[in-house]
């Protein structure tokens, strides 16, 4: 069995005065706003298989969890300022168009995003989303626990030679000069390497090839 993992390190998310003006600390590099920001920053990184899949082998994946430190605070928050944590995990990259609509449509074909962007529940090897919110009785100490937490993907095996990951943080905070921090989080794949029938594993790597080739971007 093989046991992967991939860190993320913490981001700060400083409020501006005006809907989607805000900043992410200067020294977070791994970090980023999609364009257009839409509340959201974002962080992208992947599995390397290369070693795996040169060798014909066959990801089959036993367990997928992440793992955090903490909780995320916030300075001057109010009672109900909340922040939502998307932990990503693809056989395909994802688009920008699909970094946007996760937060509200995850890969449920039912809502667009399928139609929209090609993201299918094959495709989400594992995801979990969480909300994050501040409550009177913690709000001096800045803590947000957690109220929400929902985990969803198919664990499907694959050929592809990465597995894409993305930390996605929407932030939903009224209000100035408030400032959010995020705790760093590790991922963690479990899988076995297995050698398919010829056949199958010709057409799992053609597929794989495919998707990545739609749309890959490093």
């Amino acid at each position: 069995m093989k046991v992967l993992q991939k860190e993320f390190g913490y981001v700060q998310v400083s409020l501006g005065g005006a809907p989607n003006q805000y900043s992410i600390g200067a020294s977070q590099t791994d970090w980023e706003q999609p364009t257009p920001p839409q509340g959201l920053v974002v962080s992208k990184s992947y599995f390397d298989l290369a070693g795996l899949t040169m060798r014909e082998k066959t990801l089959f994946f036993r367990t997928a969890l992440t793992q955090q430190l903490g909780l995320p605070t916030i300075t001057s928050g109010a009672a109900g300022d909340f922040v939502n944590i998307y932990d990503v995990m693809t056989s395909s990259p994802m688009t920008e168009a699909q970094l946007q609509l996760f937060p509200g449509n995850a890969n449920f074909s039912g809502l667009g995003i399928t139609a929209t962007t090609g993201l299918t529940f094959d495709q989400t090897i594992f995801a979990r989303a969480r909300t994050f919110s501040l409550t009177v009785d913690l709000a001096a100490s800045g803590y947000m626990p957690k109220i929400s937490d929902n985990q969803l993907g198919s664990l499907s095996p694959t050929a592809s030679d990465r597995i894409y990951c993305y930390r996605i943080v929407f932030v939903n905070a009224g209000g100035t000069n408030k400032d959010i921090v995020i705790p760093p989080a590790r991922y963690i794949l479990s899988a076995d390497a297995i050698e398919e029938q010829e056949f199958e594993y010709l057409m799992r790597l053609k597929r794989s090839y495919e998707l990545q080739q739609s749309h890959d971007e490093d």
